[in-house]
């Protein structure tokens, strides 16, 4: 295995997740090298063309089509590759078609890179992580899905909404399963310090549970309502892609609810979701312990054993 070059990072999957990933990254001037990958060459060579031009008004980058030989230095590999969720399809009813997707593109991952980090984006991303984590080879830390970074984001962006405060000083998590069985940590929700709670009535909003059960569920539903409206959802998971990187590449140390295999966190061991873990230059450093109400608690269990079965059935 050659030395990588961590200033170059690889994107495979060129459809709207891809490509809109691929115009972040470059916004982002991390990477001085992207290279682009999709069965599809022409799409490949058509997104790389298309952002290249824009380079002018940004930094100097090589953006490029290209296939799997072109990844063997990629400090990081982003796999968006899969079947996209259509209306009236859940993340999970995905499961079969993209997990013999990643049984062909994983192994000619792993054969010319077995250094990188590679990130998991294509869903239901923590059976895809686990798929990754399971045909590549990669040590745990090396191999983990975008999570719930997305959903903690858009649940920010409505306690913002809801609260008339910065988004970026809501401090809260969603945790389990990207998906339907997800789980908003209200017992730790809070705003620079101030409980959620006790914020929410400064804010003149009292009906606590009531606000809770709703921000929850337009969460949950997000998604469905973006692919309802437009077909399929990019910007938001581009910028989250975006974010992790830049924790991994500047080793920011920064504490992302990504998708990673778990180890008797409140009980669960051996499969792949999301929880709070601080992500810098080596991958996964560390989770981090969140403490849950037993209703949160028992609710993380049925997420997982949700997962689980999932697993038992693909695997």
């Amino acid at each position: 295995m050659g030395t990588l070059n961590n200033r170059k990072v690889a994107v495979i999957g060129c459809g709207f997740v891809g490509a809109a990933s691929a115009f972040a990254i470059m916004e982002s001037g991390l990477f001085s090298e992207m290279v682009l990958i999709d069965m599809n060459t022409d799409k490949a060579e058509g997104e790389a063309l298309d952002i290249s031009h824009g380079l002018p008004f940004s930094k100097p980058m090589q953006i490029y089509a290209g296939d799997y030989k072109d990844i063997s230095d990629a400090a990081v590999i982003v796999v968006t590759a899969g079947a996209g969720q259509k209306p009236g399809e859940t993340r999970l009813d995905l499961v079969k078609k993209n997990v013999s997707i990643f049984k062909s593109i994983i192994p000619q991952i792993s054969e010319v890179n077995k250094d990188a980090i590679m990130l998991i984006v294509a869903n239901p991303v923590d059976i895809l992580t686990y798929t990754a984590w399971k045909l590549s080879g990669y040590p745990e830390n090396r191999v983990f899905g975008s999570g719930t970074t997305l959903d903690t984001a858009r649940l920010k962006y409505l306690l913002g909404q809801h609260l008339d405060v910065d988004s970026r000083s809501v401090h809260a998590f969603i945790v389990g399963e990207h998906g339907d069985s997800e789980i908003a940590v209200w017992s730790s929700a809070n705003v620079s310090g101030i409980p959620i709670n006790r914020f929410c009535e400064m804010r003149g909003h009292f009906h606590h549970e009531e606000a809770m059960q709703r921000i929850a569920e337009d969460v949950k539903n997000s998604a469905y309502e973006i692919i309802n409206k437009k077909g399929a959802t990019y910007y938001g998971i581009a910028m989250s892609v975006r974010r992790i990187l830049e924790a991994i590449i500047r080793d920011e140390k920064t504490i992302l609810p990504i998708s990673s295999i778990q180890h008797d966190n409140h009980g669960v061991s051996g499969i792949a979701f999301s929880m709070p873990a601080i992500v810098g230059k080596n991958g996964v450093e560390a989770t981090v312990p969140i403490s849950l109400s037993p209703d949160e608690e028992k609710a993380l269990k049925e997420s997982a054993s949700t997962l689980q079965k999932v697993i038992d059935d693909v695997f």
